[in-house]
């Protein structure tokens, strides 16, 4: 009985961390986020930057408003959201979000 517990408690604890989350922030450049802070570029005003950054070929990232930098593993879902603030759903792997939705 006690492994049959124990079972449950680790398929549940599994099943708890592969559930999709949200996070809010304007989507970024990683290199002005990094030169510039995190504080700068997640406003309306950095939105033109951004694009042209990321048109470039620097890497897209998520700013929130707490300052929180998070890398996005799958840059084609937000390239077309450059600067803009926007609400991500997916999962999250340390700082690496996994993109299935862009609101």
């Amino acid at each position: 009985m006690r492994k049959f517990v124990l079972g449950i408690t680790f398929v549940s604890a599994l099943a708890m961390t592969a559930m999709a989350a949200e996070w809010s922030g304007y989507i970024s450049d990683a290199g002005c986020t990094t030169k510039q802070g995190a504080a700068k570029v997640a406003a309306d005003s950095h939105a033109g930057c951004a694009k042209s950054c990321i048109k470039r070929g620097d890497k897209a990232v998520l700013v929130t408003a707490d300052g929180k930098v998070y890398q996005i593993a799958n840059q084609d879902k937000v390239v077309e959201h450059a600067g803009e603030k926007v609400t991500l759903v997916g999962e999250i792997d340390a700082d690496n979000i996994t993109v299935s939705e862009v609101k």
